[in-house]
């Protein structure tokens, strides 16, 4: 069995934009049959998990790099494009 993806969920605060997203996520692997870790954070604490996260979807600005795709979840707020954002996490967290 393969590990269980490390994703991260972060907006500024961690707590209003990220609990939609974070709702969302689970939704969408519970239909896909995903076991995922979502792991509910600010912005700013992305850097403590760059040894153990898969992905990371961010409704807040990032200029930062790190070693796991990164993919803007604004869609989710605005409902503009969701499909599109939903396809984009499957395939990454099917690699």
């Amino acid at each position: 069995m393969s590990k269980k993806k490390q994703v991260l969920i972060a907006c500024g605060a961690g707590i209003a934009t990220s609990t939609v997203v974070n709702g969302a996520i689970e939704e969408m692997a519970k239909e896909n049959n995903l076991s995922l870790d979502l792991v509910q954070i600010k912005i700013a604490e992305v850097g403590s998990y760059v040894d153990t996260a898969d992905l990371l979807i961010t409704t807040a600005m990032t200029k930062k790099e790190y070693p796991f795709p990164v993919i803007n979840a604004r869609s989710f707020l605005t409902g503009i494009g969701v499909e599109d954002t939903k396809k984009q996490i499957l395939e990454e967290l099917k690699k």
